[in-house]
């Protein structure tokens, strides 16, 4: 398994750094991306603390540890200067706060994640059609959750994007141990979409694509 979006202590989630990554391990997974949520208050602070506990954790333990933050609930016009912060100041993995219907986030925000090339738009809500044309466009993923509070669109995300051919990736949207899916219940859940055995073979790829696109591993 992989997750490609996670919270720690240094935003919202429960666990320190290293036990979220230990626990992860422990449940099978490969590859974690830490990426707590920043805005121009704090990236500065939680972005190479995050890289520091990284490069500790990938010299002795048996999973990767990336990298990364999560753009959230920003003014639409700081989303392309913060990206472009954030892979310049070491962030492997860049994922935007999007549009979910379960908070307040600011219209056009999809859009401006899209335009700015962050690697993953995350819940990206009642998406447009055309916004998903420009992520495919792009090469943005957009993500499939398994958070309960996100994933009430998940469905017609899926329908959507699959008649326009947009890439999907699953991530957890991780705050604690209970967030971490097995491998059984995050097909399960993907299956409750509507998606075929191919379908979810591949979202599970696009997550290896990116490891392995990014030379993560």
């Amino acid at each position: 398994m992989i997750d490609l979006h996670t919270h720690t202590l240094f935003s919202d989630g429960e666990l320190l750094p290293s036990e979220l990554v230990r626990r992860a391990e422990v449940k099978g997974y490969k590859v974690i991306a830490l990426t707590d949520h920043v805005d121009s208050s704090n990236i500065d602070f939680v972005l190479p603390r995050i890289i520091k506990v990284c490069k500790v954790l990938n010299r002795f333990w048996n999973i990767l540890a990336v990298p990364g933050v999560e753009i959230t609930h920003v003014p639409v016009q700081e989303i392309k200067s913060l990206v472009k912060f954030a892979r310049k100041n070491g962030a492997k993995i860049v994922v935007v706060h999007g549009e979910t219907v379960a908070e307040p986030v600011i219209p056009g925000t999809n859009r401006a994640a899209i335009e700015a090339g962050c690697d993953i738009l995350a819940h990206p809500g009642l998406i447009t059609k055309s916004d998903i044309e420009l992520a495919k466009k792009r090469g943005v993923y957009l993500e499939i959750t398994t958070r309960k509070n996100h994933s009430k669109t998940n469905k017609r995300l899926f329908k959507m994007a699959k008649v326009i051919g947009a890439k999907l990736v699953l991530n957890n949207d991780t705050h604690s141990e209970e967030s971490l899916k097995t491998r059984p219940q995050a097909t399960a859940i993907l299956r409750a979409l509507g998606m075929t055995q191919l379908d979810i073979n591949q979202v599970f790829k696009n997550s290896e694509d990116i490891v392995r696109n990014k030379k993560l591993n």
